[in-house]
């Protein structure tokens, strides 16, 4: 990061905006409270000035008797003054934790469903952890300079200009005074202040980067355990640490020197405002004020509580200094977050239940099993209906994950309805990329993807999606029973078709096993299951889901031989009359397949049947009989 970043601009214009747009009758009303506070609290100076002037007056007169009756009443309405006071900030401290809490729970939910709409490349490309620490210690960084920081600077800004007014209005010649300590307190505060506030931003992307870290830790501790990098793990933990540490504390040193200086600096004026009072007491210098005031005990002895207050007030500033920085910093990267570019969805065409009489297809709001492309026609309005086959044709797919870097070159495929295409080849032969693009995780660079004559950019990504089926060879599960788990593949499935689609799967056995059966329940992405029971599982939430594309990514990789011939049973009844994309290194299993393409280096060197390619003796021919390792 540059030594002179700072936080950008227009950040705590936005952070306004949304608060007020949020709650746009209850922060002014807050805001009225606050101000109506700060200007109580600078006015005690007044009613002393008042107070000491009658004592002064009835000094200097002798008439002593009126002196009792006009303290009393100037008394009571500073009195009255502070019981409003004391109602307002009532009404302030209740209405600010609504806000905040409000406002925090607001911006965390923008957050979520943004998240939700962003491009799988993001997660690709950002560490989870410090994606994390954005609903966490942003948020929190957040909650305290909204809760506190932004209420004591605006109270102090509202001291400060209601004291230096009645100072203006008391003596021109003493406030010039505490002006000139105001400009020394201002260049202190930008010196010192600004070099914490670079390192406060540093800091927050420190504790990204520390969480992150700890987080891919904790995923992989087994991985970490079994390979003993233990001392490596600690090595680099205490490297982003001290990283942390580093920033932090510079950032502290920074602030926690600025309020002992700017104290001191506040004591100094006070004792130069004594000292400027005195001369011109002493001297008789005529007074310039907008009250027409002679210089006097009573004018001088209230400007000495105000100079007190004045600095107390600047002193408050800078101490709020450090919560704003890093409030503001995270607020930021909160921004950030919400601003990103969602994923981009041109589709029009989309997936509706049909049926079909005499050759005719139909739209239907029930649930037949037929499902249609809708396709709406801009340029005549017509509206076409084209039966769900599970057609899928790829032309000269050219694609790069990185603009620079192209991972698949000239790639061509054609699935017919009811197909099983297999994907051999090396890892980072682009197999697995081939499936993502059907999907469209990622967008192709060059080329034609078609899905039942269709090219699927003009289909809408959600309806897609909902029409492929798809076990990764990375199992996610989520908090919940097993019944929730395999349900998440069609969220309308009754108990019964989950229940059919785990003894599809082979997976009911094992689960009628588990203390709650289905009702059991599951944490931590299933780590009470085996690796091969957590990927069954995955393979009956693809099964409930019915759709008729399925792509099996390494689907059995997880499981025995033993488990893999029940496995096998069920995926061959649910590969049945569908389009099937399958992903596999035991080539054992692709066998039946009815197409085989062998990539190698982003490209198809091979493809036809199991016994065409043997009969071939080319690339696949070698890797099933031994004379080369996929890897």
């Amino acid at each position: 990061m540059n030594k002179k970043q700072r936080v950008k601009k227009g950040t705590v214009k936005r952070l306004i905006k949304t608060l007020f747009r949020y709650y746009p009758v209850l922060l002014p009303l807050t805001l009225a409270c606050i101000i109506f506070n700060a200007i109580v609290s600078s006015i005690p100076s007044i009613f002393m000035q008042k107070v000491i002037s009658a004592v002064e007056t009835s000094w200097q007169t002798g008439a002593w008797e009126d002196v009792g009756g006009a303290i009393l009443g100037t008394v009571a309405v500073l009195a009255v003054f502070y019981i409003l006071s004391l109602v307002s900030g009532f009404v302030y401290n209740q209405t600010m934790a609504i806000i905040t809490q409000g406002s925090l729970k607001k911006l965390r939910t923008e957050m979520f469903n943004k998240m939700q709409n962003l491009p799988v490349k993001f997660f690709d490309t950002n560490n989870h952890g410090d994606i994390m620490s954005r609903y966490t210690n942003d948020i929190d960084t957040l909650r305290q300079m909204v809760s506190q920081s932004f209420p004591q600077l605006l109270v102090s800004a509202l001291t400060v200009v209601t004291i230096f007014s009645i100072m203006l209005y008391f003596c021109v010649w003493l406030a010039l005074v505490v002006l000139a300590g105001v400009v020394i307190m201002i260049i202190i505060t930008e010196k010192v202040g600004g070099g914490s506030a670079r390192y406060f931003i540093k800091q927050q992307k420190a504790i990204g980067k520390e969480e992150g870290y700890i987080e891919e830790i904790m995923n992989g501790q087994k991985v970490v355990k079994v390979f003993c990098h233990e001392e490596d793990c600690k090595a680099e933990f205490d490297k982003i640490n001290e990283e942390l540490f580093r920033e932090s504390e510079r950032a502290n040193k920074y602030a926690n020197i600025l309020g002992p200086i700017l104290n001191n600096v506040g004591n100094v004026l006070y004792v130069a405002v004594a000292i400027a009072g005195g001369f011109l007491y002493i001297n008789n210098i005529p007074n310039v004020s907008l009250s027409g005031m002679a210089i006097s005990i009573s004018v001088v002895v209230p400007f000495l509580n105000m100079t007190k207050q004045f600095s107390g007030s600047i002193g408050q500033v800078s101490h709020q200094i450090n919560s704003v920085v890093m409030g503001l910093a995270g607020t930021e990267r909160i921004f950030d977050l919400i601003d990103r570019e969602p994923e981009v969805d041109d589709g029009y065409v989309t997936l509706v239940n049909a049926k079909e009489e005499n050759g005719v297809i139909t739209e239907c709001e029930e649930r037949t099993g037929v499902w249609a492309w809708k396709h709406p026609h801009q340029a005549d309005g017509t509206v076409t209906y084209t039966r769900l086959r599970g057609d899928v044709v790829m032309d000269d797919v050219d694609f790069g994950y990185d603009e620079s870097k192209t991972v698949l070159h000239n790639v061509s495929l054609y699935a017919e309805p009811g197909q099983k295409v297999a994907f051999v080849g090396a890892t980072g032969a682009g197999k697995t990329t081939i499936t993502n693009l059907l999907n469209r995780f990622y967008d192709i660079a060059d080329g034609k993807i078609r899905y039942d004559g269709i090219n699927i950019n003009k289909i809408k990504k959600a309806d897609l999606r909902h029409s492929l089926g798809i076990v990764l060879q990375d199992t996610n599960l989520f908090t919940g029973t097993v019944m929730d788990n395999i349900r998440y593949g069609r969220l309308d499935a009754s108990d019964e078709e989950c229940m059919d689609a785990a003894k599809l799967a082979g997976a009911h056995d094992f689960i009628t096993r588990l203390p709650n059966g289905y009702n059991t329940i599951l944490t931590e992405n299933g780590s009470n299951l085996s690796q091969g029971q957590r990927q069954l599982l995955a393979i009956s939430r693809a099964a409930v889901a019915d759709s008729p594309v399925m792509i099996l990514d390494e689907a059995t990789s997880s499981i025995d031989t033993h488990t893999e011939a029940v496995v096998q049973r069920g995926m061959d009844a649910l590969m049945n009359g569908r389009t099937v994309f399958v992903i596999a290194h035991r080539l054992s299993t692709v066998k039946n397949s009815d197409v085989i393409m062998v990539l190698e280096q982003g490209r198809v060197i091979e493809r036809g049947s199991h016994d065409k390619l043997i009969a071939e003796k080319g690339k696949y021919y070698q890797l099933y009989t031994g004379a080369f390792e996929l890897e």
